[in-house]
């Protein structure tokens, strides 16, 4: 390749080596007496710009092979005139030693004329463009020049070797077109492979025309599709859902039920395709910091878009709204740098493996901050533990509606607060601790301030009903909890509620 815009013109570089002065003679052409070869007019001297070359891989500057004369009879025929150049011969004239192109410069040309056998075509070049339109003529014009010199050659052998008149091909010839590349199961581009045919763009459109694009995956082969319910929010009731695989084929769809709290929904494929493949899935407790991930999705509308991170962190409360105005959701959350943004909600986060460990859910922005009305991904997003998704996915689908599990005790909703304050009411003047509820049955009462459920800290409400909410109704726990400046514990076996009223 040249190397002309590469700032090297004036560098100083061994000499070349020689080339013949004057083409090769065929071996049937009429000879001269000894002795009366033309003078051959000196070369430039073009040391201080021509790189060296091994001349085992440049045609242009391999000398080729000598011609051995024709035997001269004893009494020698008259001799026409010698012509005196190159050209009265009817050969082009030869190339110079350094092809234009590797002088260096700027200049308009990118070449001298191309050395061939009669009646070789020869365009002029046209003026070069700098930059890379100037790299790209320099490669026309060296192929030009390896061209011409590879037909003098050509033409040369086979007057000599063959006198059938057929030639030898001077072309390589290029191999069989490669097969399709593969990758490995366990890279990246493996686990998409085997993934993307398994996941679905979301296009939700409510009965007053406002919607939204989201991501969701095959759960079985019946056609049920689990997503994020604030994706399917707004076309719940009297509403639109379409599915689109990543082949392009959409399908209408159903919502069989959803959960608020949880953030769960689960759709039903109208007319499913045969042969649906559900992505595999993890298990979310043995999920380790540290751990990569790859995260599928549509974001922006950008549908199949593949990210990798890694997982960030683990219960990590998160509460979050639906945007149609309904009950909040709580997750104690995977944690990911992987890119999300709005669009990937509901989409799969898989392990290195290909196993969904979650459901990409929320991100952390700085959009309110900065007045943004869309804000994009910042490396903190927020995925449902898939052993959570999964058990609420399973009562979705046998009932249609959701089961909480509960403690039977209203906490407030303030952050830094040091724990889950027990409020001194609860909701539409109902009293705080149910009475005979799991939280009345293990002694807290109102204003008592819960610190860790299990061996997990909680500092909010919200993180506490985040960390029940990753348990079933029935699991028994263990609450540790401050009263007047004394830390005690109980255990609670934890309740239930049906449905999001």
């Amino acid at each position: 390749m040249s190397t002309e815009n590469e700032g090297n013109e004036g560098n100083a570089a061994e000499a070349a080596p020689s080339v013949p002065s004057a083409p090769p003679v065929p071996a049937d052409a009429p000879q001269g007496a000894p002795g009366s070869t033309p003078p051959v007019p000196p070369q430039p001297d073009v040391t201080a710009t021509q790189p060296q070359v091994p001349p085992a891989h440049d045609p242009a500057t391999t000398p080729m092979a000598q011609v051995p004369p024709t035997p001269q009879p004893h009494t020698p025929p008259p001799v026409p005139p010698l012509p005196q150049s190159a050209a009265d011969a009817g050969w082009p004239a030869p190339p110079p030693v350094v092809p234009a192109y590797a002088h260096g410069g700027h200049g308009a040309h990118g070449g001298g004329p191309v050395w061939g056998p009669p009646g070789q075509l020869h365009t002029p070049d046209a003026p070069r463009k700098r930059g890379a339109g100037g790299l790209v003529a320099a490669a026309v014009v060296a192929a030009l020049v390896a061209g011409g010199v590879g037909g003098a050659l050509g033409y040369w052998a086979a007057d000599s070797n063959d006198s059938s008149g057929s030639s030898g091909s001077t072309t390589v010839a290029a191999s069989a077109n490669p097969q399709d590349l593969k990758r490995d199961p366990g890279t990246v581009a493996g686990v998409a492979a085997k993934a993307l045919p398994s996941v679905v763009t979301i296009d939700a459109q409510g009965g007053d025309g406002e919607g939204g694009t989201g991501t969701g995956f095959v759960y079985d082969k019946e056609g049920h599709i689990l997503t994020n319910n604030h994706v399917v929010a707004s076309a719940a009731d009297n509403g639109q859902l379409t599915a689109t695989f990543s082949n392009g084929k959409k399908y209408g769809a159903e919502v069989i039920g959803r959960a608020e709290g949880y953030d769960v929904a689960v759709l039903k494929l109208k007319d499913p395709p045969k042969g649906l493949t559900p992505l595999s899935l993890g298990n979310s407790e043995q999920v380790a910091v540290g751990d990569s991930t790859i995260a599928i999705g549509a974001p922006f509308g950008l549908s199949n878009t593949v990210t990798t991170g890694i997982i960030s962190a683990k219960n990590r409360p998160v509460a979050s709204g639906d945007g149609s105005g309904g009950s909040n959701s709580y997750m104690s959350a995977l944690q990911t740098d992987a890119s999300i943004n709005p669009g990937n909600s509901g989409g799969p986060l898989l392990s290195a493996g290909g196993a969904v460990i979650g459901i990409n859910s929320a991100i952390q922005s700085t959009g309110s901050s900065t007045g943004q009305s869309q804000a994009g991904s910042i490396g903190l997003g927020f995925a449902i533990p898939i052993n959570q998704a999964k058990n609420v996915a399973e009562q979705l689908i046998k009932t249609g509606q959701p089961v909480y599990p509960v403690i039977g005790a209203t906490v407030t909703m303030d952050e830094k607060t040091g724990g889950a304050v027990i409020s001194d009411q609860g909701a539409s003047g109902t009293e705080a601790v149910t009475k005979g509820g799991p939280a009345a049955q293990a002694g807290l009462k109102p204003g008592d301030v819960i610190t860790k459920f299990n061996d997990t800290v909680v500092d909010s409400g919200p993180t506490l009903i985040g960390e029940i909410w990753t348990h079933k109704p029935g699991d028994k726990v263990t609450l540790t909890y401050k009263r007047d400046g004394k830390t005690s514990t109980a255990e609670v076996t934890l309740g239930e509620r049906k449905g999001d009223s």
